[in-house]
């Protein structure tokens, strides 16, 4: 039969068993913290306000809470899962792409923070909806802002909803008993067309279902105080497993200069369809040919490497190997093939137990890059689908504004800046939040700069390089419970958004929906049910969409990040800055952000052949920048054009309005 080989670039050949079980003692105590945290977080606010409590922690947040839930918060499955994908298969540019992110604290926060703080305590208000609502006195606004917050947050569960399955899927997988179980469950639904491709996944699938199953609880058990709780932990969890990793990756590649210099002979693999062929077919079982294994083919003297993308098998009776790809079972195995000559000779010690005669049905070579030595360590890096690479010169630009201006506009940031308790709390939030982002982000591209030579072959599955190098490297060191902490950085950085988004999109729904616009009256007993409802549901629906995501999560994040921003960003910095602003200045600035982000991701991803989420960028511009731009514009124009507001509502956030001319 077929086996899959379990070594990093001929250096390693892990005993799994071990690596897992210590680093799955040392994760399962990391959960159980989160959980008791949850419990502890509940018991103290049983004695409080239910609704200010549960959604914003009583404002009371003080500097170390208050800059951790923020950077805990924006550093999200993106950052641990999403982020190092890129940097694998992209190289050094990305260190250039994510630049800008270094001083998003002193723009996100200091752009907006005292004055939005200062608005929401004149209003009352609890969530972002609510603060626009009440500027402007407008019920219509509060609901527009809902509908449109949760639009994007659905999406970004979906990404979040990944990388806990992603990062749980590589702890376990090699555990003996979750093999058996995820066998068994593949058998069972192979069938089932209504999971498309994910059907040759069945451990994503497992691992998705108990994801979903701890994060939804010890959300909805203990709201916000539980969210900032576990995100001041998580926070520290984060920092702690990268500054670990670091050194422990610098040490298994010989080096940062060897690393770099070994990337700079690597060529980019191509992405292929195999006919897979044994000599003898299977007469007791289907022989299962896991995603991600290895085959090699000899002729001639030339070896070639391939690695699949997708679980397959060979039927009982037949000689051909198959898998289920978009609803029908093919014969076509969807792989990749190493091109660099050093990584097809790691893979020499691996052999297959039985013949078999691989023929390549189709070949995909890179858009930018292919057979190009040296493409991983200079701009714009390699790309499998874009001709100018990808990170062109304009692109670079757009990128640089995204990052810096984008996390200002998002509502998940904007409720911690409501939450803080005092302008001194504040600025030292800022300056933490500084030094925490560069302590996260720069050691990951060098992190994953040297993965590229410990472990070949993950373009198949790039969201899982973080964790596969957690556990590689800890067991390179002799130390395998290591894995464990290594692995609760990106699940923490997972958790810590996840929870913000189900929390902010259950607030939503229960404050500025529901109670706001049909039952203000409310009982506190029923809030309270409706609230855990609401987030059992929306955490419900987001794991259903999860189960067929696309190949990289960070294209879901950057649509539902700069999508938030596009569509608030122009709209809360003129309604806390501008006296004129009125209604119709807000709702216009709204739409127009909403619309051209939307319309420009639309055109692209329709244009894409496979219908991968792509955005249209003229000129080289993303559609932030070009959306934001078109916000301000139409936003001033129709305020200037309409009237002023009413001026009890300039007085009252505003003080006395100067007399109009």
């Amino acid at each position: 039969m077929f086996y899959e080989i379990a070594n990093v670039g001929g250096l390693l050949a892990m005993n799994d068993r071990v690596a897992s079980g210590g680093a799955l003692s040392v994760f399962v105590v990391y959960v159980l913290a989160v959980l008791f945290i949850a419990w502890l977080s509940n018991r103290t606010a049983s004695s409080r306000e239910f609704l200010s409590e549960y959604f914003l922690g009583s404002r009371s947040l003080g500097m170390w809470a208050f800059a951790l839930t923020f950077a805990a918060t924006s550093a999200s499955g993106g950052t641990f899962i999403g982020f190092p994908s890129i940097v694998y298969s992209s190289g050094w540019v990305v260190a250039l792409w994510i630049g800008g992110y270094m001083i998003v604290p002193i723009v996100a926060l200091g752009l907006m923070g005292k004055r939005l703080n200062h608005v929401a305590r004149l209003g009352e208000s609890i969530t972002l909806p609510d603060v626009v609502r009440d500027r402007f006195e407008s019920p219509l606004l509060g609901t527009v802002s809902t509908v449109l917050i949760v639009f994007f947050m659905v999406f970004n569960l979906i990404a979040q909803f990944k990388s806990g399955a992603v990062i749980l899927q590589t702890l376990l997988e090699s555990e003996p008993a979750f093999h058996a179980v995820s066998d068994w469950f593949g058998a069972q639904i192979r069938d089932v067309s209504l999971l498309g491709d994910a059907a040759g996944k069945p451990s994503y699938l497992l691992c998705l279902m108990m994801f979903a199953f701890v994060v939804i609880i010890y959300t909805a058990y203990g709201g916000f105080r539980a969210v900032v709780w576990t995100d001041v932990m998580q926070g520290l969890v984060m920092v702690a497993g990268v500054l670990f990793l670091l050194p422990l990756t610098i040490w298994a590649v010989g080096g940062l200069d060897k690393a770099t210099r070994e990337m700079a002979e690597m060529t980019p693999p191509h992405h292929v369809r195999l006919r897979i062929q044994v000599a003898q077919s299977p007469t007791e079982s289907s022989v299962v040919i896991p995603n991600n294994s290895w085959l090699i083919q000899e002729s001639n003297g030339v070896r070639q490497v391939f690695r699949t993308k997708l679980r397959c098998e060979i039927p009982l009776g037949s000689s051909l190997a198959q898998c289920l790809l978009a609803n029908e079972s093919t014969n076509e195995i969807p792989a990749i093939e190493l091109t660099y000559d050093k990584h097809i000779e790691s893979q020499a010690a691996t052999k297959l137990s039985q013949p078999v005669h691989i023929e390549v049905v189709d070949r995909v070579p890179y858009k930018f890059g292919a057979n190009q030595p040296g493409v991983y360590v200079t701009a714009p890096g390699p790309d499998p689908e874009k001709i100018d690479g990808f990170l062109p010169i304009n692109l670079a630009i757009s990128f640089f504004l995204m990052w810096t201006f984008s996390t200002a506009g998002q509502p998940s940031g904007m409720v911690r800046l409501m939450a803080f308790n005092n302008t001194q709390t504040f600025r030292r939030a800022i300056f933490t939040v500084s030094i925490y982002f560069s302590l996260i982000y720069f050691p990951i591209v060098v992190i994953f700069c040297c993965a590229r030579v410990l472990l070949p072959g993950w373009e198949t599955e790039p969201d899982r390089i973080m964790p596969e190098m957690a556990q590689a490297t800890s067991t390179l060191a002799g130390m395998p419970w290591l894995a464990g902490l290594l692995l609760a950085a990106p699940f923490a950085a997972v958790m810590s958004t996840m929870d913000s988004f189900l929390l902010m999109i259950s607030s939503s729904v229960v404050r500025d929906i529901y109670q706001r616009n049909f039952n203000p009256d409310v009982s506190e007993t029923n809030i309270k049910r409706i609230t855990y409802a609401t987030t059992f549901i929306v955490g419900f629906c987001g794991m259903i969409l999860a189960i067929n995501p696309s190949r990289l999560l960070q294209d879901i994040i950057i649509f539902t990040t700069t999508g938030l921003s596009t569509t608030f960003l122009v709209a809360v910095f003129l309604a806390l800055y501008w006296p004129r602003f009125n209604l119709p200045g807000v709702l216009s600035a709204i739409f127009a952000g909403f619309g051209s982000h939307v319309a420009l991701y639309l055109f692209g991803t329709l244009s894409h052949p496979a219908y991968k989420i792509t955005p249209f960028e003229p000129g080289g511009v993303h559609p932030f920048v070009l959306g934001t731009a078109i916000s301000l514009v139409v936003s001033v124009g129709v305020t200037l054009l309409t009237g002023p507001p009413p001026t009890s509502l300039v007085r009252k956030y505003f003080g006395r309005p100067k007399p109009h001319k």
